[in-house]
């Protein structure tokens, strides 16, 4: 049987490029999530362990939440799976007793290690085919995109 060739029509080069940023992010993130899974994380809790290791101190849960590279509905839930597989560590604050402190244990930080070469190799399959020049200009035109969209004061 003989495929039919499909001509996309998109309404905008604005609608074909989101489009195909979505279609983008869509493939590499079946990666992202098939790697992941085989440490038992998910992405996002990969990225709660990530930013905790890089704080000196610990981090309010609303923090961590804000930080994250994307939104995460149910921070609660997450860190409480993160701290039943000892991955993380919740306090009270001394100075806000209803504050929530998140910091990094030993054994999140022996995860972190034992993903970190696996990790490469993942990123390299997503975008190794593209040349140092292509993924700067990827970067910068994706800073662009999401610049007039981000919340004041982001670090990214």
């Amino acid at each position: 049987m003989n495929e039919i060739a499909v001509k996309r029509k998109f309404d905008s080069l604005a609608q074909e490029a989101y489009l195909s940023l979505w279609r983008s992010y869509d493939r590499l993130k079946a990666i992202e999530e098939r790697f992941f899974a085989g440490f038992g994380l998910t992405p996002q809790q990969y990225n709660v362990l990530r930013l905790l290791e890089a704080s000196e101190s610990p981090v309010p849960t609303l923090t961590v939440a804000t930080r994250l590279v994307s939104r995460a509905p149910d921070i609660t839930r997450m860190l409480d799976r993160l701290e039943h597989d000892g991955y993380v560590l919740r306090t009270r604050s001394s100075e806000d007793r209803r504050a929530v402190l998140v910091s990094l244990t030993t054994e999140g930080r022996k995860m972190l290690d034992d993903i970190a070469e696996p990790l490469e190799a993942m990123h390299s399959e997503q975008l190794g085919h593209l040349s140092q020049k292509d993924l700067r200009q990827l970067c910068d035109l994706l800073s662009k995109v999401r610049k007039p969209h981000e919340p004041e004061g982001s670090n990214w």
